[in-house]
C-alpha cells in the first residue's frame, strides 16, 4: 500500500508516520507538508529510502499535476491540525474543514478511486477528535467544525466511486516519555507540567478518555489499510477496544 500523509510534525500525524515505517503493507510513504519533517523526529533507519516529502504552502489549492501524483497513493492518512486555542471560528474552519475538503476534492477530480477494484476503495483517514459533533448543536466551536468536517468528507467519498472515508476521533494524547525531544519540541512547558498530572489521573480514572500515541498510529495504518471494513467512524472507546486485535 501507497500511503499519502499530512501533519507529520504534529503528534497524531508523527504517530501515524512511525507506524506507517514499521508497517511491511506499507511499501511507500508520500508526506504533504508546509514543513520538512524535523531533525529531532527519531525515526527508524528505513525513513528516508521509503518516504517521498512534498512541500505544499498552500493547503487550499493543488495544481492538476500534483493532485494526479497524489491520486497515485492507495490511501491518505489526514492527520493535519492544532488545537483550537487562540483561533478564530473563521481560521479554525479553513484549516480543518477547508484545508481537508479541498484535498479530497483535489484527489476525486484527479480521479483517485477510478479504475480501483471491488472492495479496496482509496481509503481517507480523517483523524478528528472525541466529542466532534456532526449535528453542530454543541457549544464547542471546534466540536461543530470537526462535526462538519466529518459529514462533508463522508459524504464526498459516498458519492464518488472508489472512495471510503473512515473517520478516528481519538481522546486525549500526549507525545509519549520514549521519545523526549517530541515532548520538548511538540508541547510548551506548561503542557508538559500539566501533563505529569493529566495522564495518570486520566489513564487511571477515565481511560476511555485516554489515547495512547502508539496505538493512534497502528489503528490509523490498520484504518488505512481496510481493517475493520464495516464501520466509517470509530471512537476513542472503539479503538482501544479493537487495538488489542493487532
Amino acid at each position: 500500500m501507497k500511503l499519502l500523509l499530512t501533519g507529520v510534525t504534529g503528534v497524531a500525524g508523527l504517530a501515524v508516520y512511525r507506524a506507517a515505517l514499521v508497517d511491511p503493507a506499507v511499501s511507500h510513504i508520500t508526506v504533504l507538508s508546509r514543513r520538512p519533517i524535523p531533525p529531532w523526529a527519531v525515526l527508524p533507519p528505513n525513513a528516508t529510502a521509503k518516504t517521498t516529502t512534498i512541500i505544499h504552502d498552500d493547503f487550499l489549492s493543488y495544481s492538476p499535476d500534483l493532485a494526479k501524483q497524489l491520486a497515485q497513493n492507495d490511501a491518505c492518512v489526514w492527520a493535519l491540525g492544532r488545537s483550537v486555542a487562540g483561533m478564530s471560528e473563521k481560521e479554525y474552519t479553513e484549516m480543518t474543514h477547508g484545508y481537508l475538503l479541498n484535498a479530497a476534492n483535489a484527489l476525486k477530480d484527479a480521479g483517485v478511486g477510478e479504475g480501483r477494484k471491488e472492495g479496496d476503495p482509496f481509503r481517507f483517514v480523517f483523524i478528528s477528535g472525541e466529542n466532534a459533533d456532526p449535528t453542530e448543536t454543541s457549544v464547542q466551536m471546534w466540536a461543530r467544525v470537526k462535526g462538519r468536517a466529518e459529514t462533508d468528507l463522508t459524504e464526498l467519498c459516498a458519492s464518488t466511486p472508489g472512495m471510503k472515508a473512515r473517520i478516528f476521533r481519538p481522546a486525549y494524547f500526549f507525545p509519549p516519555k520514549k521519545y523526549p525531544e517530541d515532548r520538548k519540541n511538540q508541547r510548551p512547558a506548561w503542557f508538559r507540567a500539566l501533563d505529569i498530572v493529566m495522564t495518570p489521573v486520566v489513564k487511571t480514572l477515565l481511560p476511555s478518555i485516554y489515547t495512547p500515541t502508539e496505538d493512534l498510529g497502528k489503528f490509523a495504518i490498520e484504518l488505512a489499510k481496510g481493517r475493520w471494513p464495516e464501520k466509517v467512524l470509530f471512537r476513542n472507546v472503539e479503538m482501544r477496544e479493537l487495538v488489542k486485535e493487532l
